[in-house]
């Protein structure tokens, strides 16, 4: 069995209103003091609205830090005060202009382990009522609906490039909930 890393100490280097900095002492399995970095958050959600027809909606979107357009699914980081599934239908309802009847829980991963502590939740979102989306003053979007055999084909291009949207995706695969009509 591997020896578990204890922490000595934790100091906030950095705070901003989606997440914290955070540099922590801790003990090497040789006993020896360590530094770790990492990013701290409250956690994110991402969800997969599954459209009546069978298509998936997804968002494009520029990213600043890649400087170019993103295919990706309905996400974002998670608010200390809410849920998972609140969080889920907020974000669904912000960017998608969705309401939905059903959401359901396929799973959660942590989309890089070495640098971050948040861990991502994925929903499957059925029986959606379109309300108009409420982008924040920094979100633009653009609607794209897929099939899954659609998005199969864009991922074995390489179009779609974006971490978090690959791993929501394979959750989704996976699930016994999903819509496998490809």
């Amino acid at each position: 069995m591997l020896k578990r890393l204890r922490r000595l100490s934790t100091e906030i280097l950095h705070k901003n209103p989606w997440w914290e900095y955070r540099r922590d002492e801790y003990l090497h399995p040789d006993e020896s003091k360590g530094e770790f970095f990492y990013a701290h958050t409250h956690g994110a959600v991402f969800v997969i609205p599954e459209l009546q027809d069978g298509r998936l909606f997804l968002l494009r979107m520029f990213r600043y830090l890649n400087q170019r357009e993103s295919l990706e699914f309905v996400g974002g980081g998670k608010k200390p005060h809410l849920t998972h599934e609140e969080a889920a239908r907020e974000e669904l309802m912000e960017e998608a202009g969705f309401q939905a009847d059903e959401l359901i829980r396929v799973g959660w991963f942590n989309p890089m382990n070495g640098a971050s502590d948040e861990e991502c939740y994925v929903f499957i979102a059925r029986g959606l009522k379109a309300i108009g989306a409420r982008p924040e003053v920094s979100e633009e979007f653009e609607p794209v609906m897929l099939t899954p055999s659609e998005l199969d084909a864009l991922i074995a291009e390489g179009k779609i490039w974006d971490g978090m949207t690959l791993a929501a995706y394979a959750l989704y695969c996976n699930s016994r909930f999903a819509n496998h009509s490809r």
